[in-house]
Parts: C-alpha cells; sequence; structure tokens
C-alpha cells in the first residue's frame, strides 16, 4: 500500500527549474534511496514534500493527507502535510542552547502539546535507541558530529510520524563514525520506518533500501530496486554518475613518473 504519492511536481527559484514533472509512489515500511549530482534537486524534493518549500505545480499525499499545489494551500493544509514527516538534515541544526534531551522533547511539548513527563520519557527511550541513554543532560558542543546527528534522528522519531526524510545525513560526518549513523538507520528500516533517504552511500543504499532513485537535472533519470539503478544500470547518465562516485579518479590523468613508481614498488 502506498503511503506517499508524488505526481507533476515542479519547483523553480526564479529562472532555475529546480524539479520538472517529478512522480513517485513510495510504499509503507519502504527504504528509498535518492542519488544524484550536486544541484540536481534532491533537496528540493525533500523539502517540498515535508512542506519547507512550496512547488509551483504538483499533488502530494502523504498518509492520506494531500496537498494540490497548483490551488496554492494555505499554511494550515501545508502543515497537516509536515505533520506526517520526521526530517533529519545534513548540518544537525540542533539547538545549542539546549541539551540533547531538550532538544528531542521541543516538538512534542511545544508543537504536539503533550505532557512534560511523557514527553521526556519517550525522548529518554529514543536516546537509548540510538545509543545515547548517557548522553541526555549533553549540550551539542559537547557531543560529537556523529552523535548530533543520532540525536537529530531522535527528535525526528520523536514527533512520531508516518515518513522520515534523510538528507545527506553522513555527508558532513568524519569517515570513522559514519557506521554509527548507518547503522541506526538500519536498525530503524528493520523495524519497519518508511524512509526517504538522500546519500551518496551506496554501498549501505544496496544492502537496506527497497528502491532507488537517479535524479539529474530536476528529473527522475532511472528507478528500480537498488540491484538494478545502483549495481546494473541501464541508462548511460546513471553508469556515469555510479562510476564517478565509485571511482573518483577515474577520469584524471595519470601523474608524471607514476608507472615508474608502480614498478619499483
Amino acid at each position: 500500500m502506498s503511503l506517499v504519492e508524488v505526481h507533476g511536481l515542479h519547483k523553480s527559484f526564479g529562472s532555475n527549474h529546480v524539479l520538472r514533472g517529478i512522480d513517485l509512489d513510495i510504499a509503507a515500511g519502504s527504504v528509498t534511496v535518492v542519488v544524484g549530482p550536486s544541484g540536481c534537486g534532491k533537496t528540493t524534493l525533500l523539502r517540498c514534500l515535508n512542506g519547507l518549500e512550496k512547488p509551483e505545480e504538483g499533488l502530494v499525499e502523504i498518509a492520506g493527507n494531500s496537498i494540490d499545489y497548483a490551488t496554492r494551500p494555505g499554511k494550515s493544509a501545508i502543515q497537516k502535510l509536515r505533520a506526517q514527516t520526521g526530517f533529519v538534515f545534513q548540518a544537525h541544526h540542533l539547538f545549542p542552547h539546549r541539551t540533547a534531551l531538550q532538544n528531542i522533547t521541543e516538538g512534542p511539548i511545544y508543537g504536539q502539546r503533550k505532557p512534560v513527563a511523557e514527553a521526556e520519557a519517550y525522548g529518554r527511550e529514543l536516546l537509548a535507541q540510538v545509543g545515547l541513554e548517557d548522553r541526555a543532560d549533553a549540550y551539542p558542543h559537547e557531543l560529537s558530529g556523529g552523535q548530533q546527528q543520532r540525536v537529530g534522528i531522535a527528535r525526528a522519531l520523536a514527533l512520531q510520524p508516518k515518513l522520515l526524510l534523510f538528507d545527506e545525513p553522513t555527508s558532513a560526518l568524519d569517515p570513522e563514525i559514519v557506521g554509527d549513523v548507518l547503522q541506526v538507520m538500519r536498525r530503524l528500516a528493520r523495524d519497519g520506518w518508511t524512509m526517504i533517504v538522500v546519500t551518496h552511500e551506496i554501498h549501505f543504499a544496496t544492502q537496506v533500501a527497497n528502491q532507488a532513485i537517479f535524479i539529474d537535472e530536476g528529473k527522475i533519470v532511472e528507478q528500480g530496486t537498488p540491484q538494478q539503478v545502483l549495481t546494473a544500470p541501464s541508462q548511460p547518465r546513471t553508469q556515469e554518475f555510479l562510476r564517478r562516485v565509485l571511482d573518483p579518479l577515474a577520469d584524471e590523468e595519470p601523474q608524471p613518473g607514476a608507472d615508474r613508481l608502480a614498478k619499483e614498488e
């Protein structure tokens, strides 16, 4: 059963037509990864689904809540759609003056009007789920980048959304701690959360995702299973992108003397 349906989504910033007629169908409990070059519209797509950006055209439906952006919907309709989603940002965006637990409980207490004790109890459960049960009282500057991102995931979960949106959640992290965040995301996938993940972590995508989408110049160029799109793509543009992601030095000319040095070694 579809949890998310998107039809004919268009978004421009001035003369820059970023999304050019995106159509999506996301099954409940599935993981969809979105890959593509910088500037192709991946982040804009997530922000349109969350209502942080308003498309000029397109129908978006999440968990039975639908908006036709051609009708210029009001603030309340957009807020109702946004309430179905939890957003994990690339750069954490934690409140620096609040503890890890306070960052997690902010939305439930002030946005959803939940009792403080209830929100804090659930917040501590979520911290335990992401392996940070002993860091509830720590401020963001006392946490590593990976720990901050895991708090960000717990904050998104605290709203109990139907859909989790991840915008390149590991791209700003040191390579040594990327695995900690990906492990949390793997557990979420096993627990049945519906997730759309913008990422360049191709190995993670092939292991965890049910669907992969390659976007270029605001259009979906190829979509299918991760095995189809990420390991045996049919479209030349997808093939070129993956070649460059998996082997960034593939197009570089060998340095003078490189052959000689290789032989000496």
